[in-house]
């Protein structure tokens, strides 16, 4: 989009535990005209395609963290960091630069539109040391989370979809997070939610 008036689109942040349903909201968004950026989608594709970010990654994780294919190695990278907190960081503070720069790379090249959405499963409170206007948490029940997530992922079994989500910040935690809240609990209707925040962000 080309820059109209000089205008920075207002940037708002979506986030949500796993099996919550946030992608969905985010499509929804993505239906009434807003531009996504989704920070765990690019993550994984700069891990494969940024030359930098590649070379820092082999530099800490060695060679391994790459196939022989030249792709990245996710399992292999992630047993490797499970037990050790201290690499995870580590290899955190590779990444989350790259993508820092990538978001504003994209955030760029939005100019003119009223506000763009960043979808992340990590995220803080806007204004908090970010470029945060808003931020909109979405939640759903546990049970509810559990079927979906087992719906999409056959494979994992329940304790293992409770071990992610252990791992993850809390409910609680994440709520302190938002300025909105969007119920994804399939009794409040999704899209006029969504649609009601789409005209306050046009309008702020």
């Amino acid at each position: 989009m080309k820059e109209e008036n000089g205008k920075k689109p207002r940037q708002i942040g979506v986030t949500g535990g796993i099996g919550s349903g946030k992608s969905v909201v985010c499509a929804i968004f993505r239906a009434l005209g807003a531009p996504i950026y989704e920070a765990d989608t690019r993550a994984k594709w700069l891990v494969n395609h940024d030359a930098i970010l590649r070379s820092d990654i082999t530099r800490l994780l060695g060679p391994q963290a790459y196939d022989l294919g030249g792709e990245y190695n996710r399992t292999w990278v992630a047993a490797r960091v499970f037990a050790r907190p201290e690499l995870l960081q580590q290899l955190n503070a590779l990444i989350h630069p790259r993508v820092y720069a990538d978001t504003l790379a994209w955030v760029r090249e939005q100019q003119g539109a009223p506000y763009v959405i960043k979808e992340a499963a990590l995220m803080s409170a806007a204004g908090d040391g970010n470029s945060l206007d808003r931020v909109v948490v979405v939640e759903a029940p546990l049970d509810l989370r559990l079927a979906r997530i087992r719906r999409r992922d056959p494979h994992r079994t329940e304790d293992e979809i409770r071990n992610i989500i252990s791992r993850q910040i809390s409910d609680e935690a994440r709520r302190r997070l938002a300025d909105h809240l969007i119920q994804n609990d399939e009794i409040h209707l999704l899209t006029p939610q969504v649609a009601a925040l789409h005209a306050s962000f046009c309008n702020l």
